[in-house]
């Protein structure tokens, strides 16, 4: 559970927030809606198909995925010398953990997010795992779980980024 220092510092750094980083938010989460929505086919294409429905819960679960990956593609972004206003008070703990990880915790969000609204018997290693019957049995009933906790990491990564902003800054060439 997040703690209420955490939200406020996440708050307080989504306030102070310049056109470049909700550019890269924006664009990171439109990168993440076809990346995630194309290949699972939630999001309709000539290049990919679906054996099994779309369900109702797979266009929400991907619209949440890609805001939170925007927001987490956007904390790597700083804005040009100078626009930057002051930041919110909150210690500088240079390479805090916390952050560090939340790289990893995104990228595994992100994956669990296309396992979760893929088509259960399109997934290669589902059908050699479990083969088609299980595949519908057992992977699909799971797949609301998975998507969870898919939103979960995405968040937990979002909330870790944004709450320690400075804790992993991108270097700025000079």
């Amino acid at each position: 559970m997040p703690s209420s220092r955490s939200l406020r510092r996440a708050g307080a750094t989504l306030a102070v927030w310049r056109s470049p980083q909700w550019v890269a938010a924006t664009a990171g989460a439109a990168l993440t809606t076809v990346l995630v929505g194309v290949p699972t086919a939630v999001v309709p294409s000539p290049l990919f198909s679906r054996s099994v429905p779309v369900q109702w819960w797979n266009y929400p679960v991907l619209a949440a995925t890609a805001v939170l990956a925007g927001l987490v593609l956007a904390t790597f972004v700083t804005p040009p010398r100078g626009t930057a206003p002051e930041a919110p008070e909150r210690p500088v703990v240079q390479g805090d953990p916390s952050a560090k990880t939340a790289g990893r915790l995104g990228s595994a969000g992100g994956l669990l997010s296309l396992l979760a609204v893929g088509c259960p018997v399109c997934n290669k290693l589902v059908l050699v795992l479990l083969g088609t019957s299980g595949a519908l049995t057992y992977w699909a009933p799971l797949q609301p779980l998975v998507a969870v906790v898919s939103l979960v990491l995405l968040a937990e990564a979002a909330l870790r980024r944004l709450s320690t902003p400075d804790a992993c800054p991108v270097p700025v060439r000079r």
